[in-house]
């Protein structure tokens, strides 16, 4: 493949990095993690709640730095659980800081069965100027055929894979 893919995701719990992984092996695609500079609460309570604030207030976390910028990529796919029906706010910060324009965009999503509140357009909205592609909603109980969900939904996409 000539052009250069970056597959960058926040991952919680563990399911979204394993989306990427999955990604990463069909595709030769570089992956690159994001974390809070501050983790994240472990009580669930306590998570949804600060969830809830950053994403009502627009204060997102500081980030880590992270080993890859979207600048020399052509393909950026992105990653987050469904947290509170839409993308996870180190995404959002990590989005906010790189410049998505001309580039194609693929985002994925980890879900427990939550309520998808409008986790594409959240995407859309959040880089205009992307050729935004379909996204890959996983569920906690579809990773017996992960592999065979990521290779149908990169076909849909990316053809020439």
């Amino acid at each position: 493949m000539k052009e250069n893919i970056l597959v960058v995701c926040y991952s919680y719990s563990g399911k979204t990095r394993m989306i990427a992984e999955v990604i990463e092996r069909q595709t030769g695609g570089t992956r690159s993690q994001i974390y809070p500079r501050q983790p994240y609460p472990a009580d669930f309570e306590q998570l949804l709640s600060q969830v809830r604030m950053e994403n009502r207030t627009g204060k997102y976390p500081a980030l880590l730095p992270v080993t890859e910028r979207a600048d020399n990529y052509d393909i950026v796919f992105t990653g987050s659980p469904n947290w509170c029906g839409t993308i996870a706010p180190p995404l959002v910060a990590w989005l906010k800081e790189n410049d998505m324009t001309g580039k194609i965009l693929l985002p994925f999503f980890s879900h427990c069965g939550g309520e998808d509140k409008g986790m594409e357009q959240a995407i859309r909205t959040l880089c205009p100027a992307a050729k935004t592609g379909s996204s890959l909603y996983v569920s906690e109980n579809g990773r017996e055929n992960l592999q065979e969900m990521v290779r149908s939904w990169l076909k849909q996409n990316l053809p020439e894979i």
